[in-house]
């Protein structure tokens, strides 16, 4: 007994028979069947159990012999199916008008039939709508009461808290609001006070400027009078006559003059 692991082309090359037809005949004998590592098909065989014999060649002429019985028998088959469907035809033809007939009675019977019945049964299911619907409309009113009057008073009760509570938040809101603002206005007054003091200081300083720019004016004024009540004096004396005694009071004159006109020459350099 040796098993051999063969191939379907080694089987049918061994049985001289084609891979094919080694497939089948493995097949019909169960034998056991694996995959090498290849991908291929392997069968367990025993080539001494196999007791295979080829089928011997039928000749050409029994051959197209029983084709040609066949053949026959097959054309007397078909035309005995196309009478019997011609048969089947007529037949189907006759119940179909027949029963296209009773469809159109059976449509008018139901139409006749069917009309009243639907209007009463419609009505009925409209009664008895109409009768859900009251029901649940009177539910759905008095439970829109319930909820109305329960609406009312929560809306009284809200109304009620909220000027409890509005009221503190207000003033509260006040408050805030007027010591941002006291606050701001503070500011303010310390900006402004800030200027004042530097405008204060700055005017007493314009106002000693102007008391000395007085005092300078007032001493230039007198001074211009005094030297032009000397220059008048000079020239009365120049025309009344040329004696000594007139030149001397022209010098002293003079002199007055030069130092009227020195001394104001030293304010103002101050």
């Amino acid at each position: 007994m040796s098993v051999e692991m063969l191939t379907y082309a080694a089987l049918g090359a061994r049985l001289n028979i084609s891979p094919q037809a080694a497939r089948s005949f493995s097949r019909r004998l169960g034998v056991p069947r694996s995959l090498s590592d290849d991908g291929k098909a392997l069968v367990s065989v025993d080539l001494a159990e196999i007791r295979h014999t080829r089928r011997p060649p039928r000749g050409r002429a029994s051959s197209s012999a029983l084709l040609a019985a066949k053949i026959e028998a097959l054309t007397a088959e078909l035309a005995r199916l196309e009478t019997m469907a011609a048969d089947h035809r007529a037949d189907f033809e006759r119940e179909r008008e027949r029963a296209d007939c009773l469809a159109v009675e059976l449509l008018q019977a139901t139409a006749e039939t069917t009309v009243p019945q639907e209007v009463t049964a419609r009505l009925e299911a409209l009664t008895a709508e109409i009768a859900r619907l009251e029901a649940t409309a009177a539910d759905h009113r008095a439970d829109f009461e319930r909820e109305r009057e329960r609406a009312d008073r929560l809306a009284v009760e809200l109304l009620q808290a909220t000027a409890e509570t509005t009221v503190p938040q207000e003033v509260t809101v006040r408050l805030e609001a007027l010591t941002a603002e006291l606050a701001r206005l503070e500011t303010m007054a310390a900006d402004h006070r800030a200027d004042f003091e530097r405008e204060r200081e700055r005017a007493d300083r314009l106002a000693v400027e102007l008391l000395q720019a007085t005092a300078e004016t007032t001493a230039a004024q007198e001074v211009t009078a005094r030297l032009e009540d000397e220059v008048a004096a000079l020239r009365s004396g120049g025309q009344s006559g040329g004696s000594v005694n007139g030149q001397g009071q022209a010098g002293r004159r003079l002199g007055h003059l030069a130092a009227s006109i020195v001394q104001a020459d030293r304010k103002a350099c101050r």
